[in-house]
């Protein structure tokens, strides 16, 4: 599997991005994209998946504590199954129970402001789901193996 992974934290006014490194180590952010229509949406994430080679998208999986499917869950669903149909790339759902919440205590903790928060939670959310992935993968022994030079 060559390729990098893409996360994604879906607000219905923002979604938060966060992508892997090559080897699928650790997670980084990418710039909060502020939603404007889904074929907006779309032809965005088109441009992250070609420009970063990415090969597997996870979306968010906003599930109830109890692991039920929330409102949002079902949305996530759809427009993971979109992504999916109209990018021809792998789209999986995970769990991102209490990312937000984790996202949001960090950094309150850190002392940024409440302006920047918005934007800057989602982007931290998107990272988190994508390292809880990563970081699966690495205890299943999934991770890809570097290349020798």
């Amino acid at each position: 599997m060559t390729g990098r992974v893409l996360a994604l934290d879906l607000g219905q006014r923002r979604i938060g991005i966060a992508i892997s490194d090559e080897l699928g180590y650790s997670a980084q952010g990418l710039p909060t994209w502020e939603r404007k229509n889904r074929r907006l949406d779309l032809e965005a994430l088109d441009t992250i998946v070609r420009e970063k080679q990415v090969r597997l998208i996870l979306v968010g999986n906003p599930l109830h504590l109890s692991g039920d499917q929330s409102a949002q869950s079902r949305r996530a669903a759809e427009f993971a199954s979109v992504i999916a149909k109209d990018l021809g790339v792998q789209v999986k759902l995970w769990d991102e129970r209490l990312t937000t919440r984790e996202a949001s205590r960090v950094l309150r903790e850190s002392g940024m402001g409440i302006k920047k928060r918005g934007q800057a939670v989602d982007r931290l959310s998107a990272v988190l789901i994508l390292q809880s992935y990563l970081d699966y993968l690495a205890s299943q022994g999934e991770r890809e193996a570097p290349v020798a030079p």
